[in-house]
């Protein structure tokens, strides 16, 4: 029984080793064969451990590829639903793992200046990123907000926050479980790009919608 219990704690900790593989942004093959390969490397340690013999690994094999193939195959399709429903949006869509993928929305399409009151041009967008999320909805949801470093953090920090909660009130709104999200604001401390330009300091003002599996 005992062997059984830890069998199931490891196969749910298999999922997410199964998730966190670097996406290298170059790379064209599917990554459900590289979910399968993890899920199967990790499957096959856990089923020494459960069964210390070859028929443990292969039972632990089996069960790490057909969990990494069914993660991988998820967020394949999740991942070409939101690149088909946001493009010409500005939004970015970004595999970054596994079982991640990241959504980068610039100031411009999503708020005005010091304001957090979310675009109507950007609910459209929202509303297309809360279908697909309610569509496979065995995900947590981060929600970011990020500034430029004009200004202070007694400014830019509320700002962030802010934007990041009217991002998440929004999706809840649209039928999005809260239960599935969290927002923080990170101020001008996580720049993507150099703040010396007026380009850079445009890439730095966004907000990110990461998508990980559970």
């Amino acid at each position: 029984m005992g062997k059984k219990v830890f069998a199931s704690v490891m196969l749910l900790m298999l999922a997410a080793v199964s998730c966190t593989t670097a996406a290298d942004g170059t790379r064209k093959a599917s990554k459900t064969g590289i979910g399968a390969g993890i899920g199967a490397a990790a499957g096959a340690a856990i089923g020494q451990i459960i069964g210390k013999d070859t028929k443990g690994t292969v039972i632990g094999t089996a069960a790490g590829t057909a969990v990494g193939a069914a993660i991988g195959n998820i967020f394949d399709r999740q991942e070409k639903a939101l690149k088909e429903k946001l493009a010409g949006t500005g939004v970015e869509v970004k595999r970054t793992g596994e079982g991640e993928i990241k959504l980068t929305a610039p100031e411009n399409i999503t708020f005005d200046t010091n304001s957090y009151v979310v675009k109507p041009q950007f609910r459209k967008t929202l509303d297309s990123v809360a279908a697909v999320l309610k569509e496979y909805s065995d995900t947590h949801i981060v929600i970011s907000g990020h500034t430029d470093n004009t200004g202070n953090d007694a400014i830019n920090n509320p700002l962030s926050e802010n934007r990041a909660a009217a991002v998440e009130s929004y999706l809840a709104g649209k039928g999005v479980s809260s239960s599935r999200m969290t927002s923080a604001g990170y101020g001008s401390t996580q720049p993507i790009a150099s703040n010396s330009t007026a380009g850079g300091r445009a890439q730095n003002r966004r907000v990110e919608i990461r998508i990980e599996a559970n």
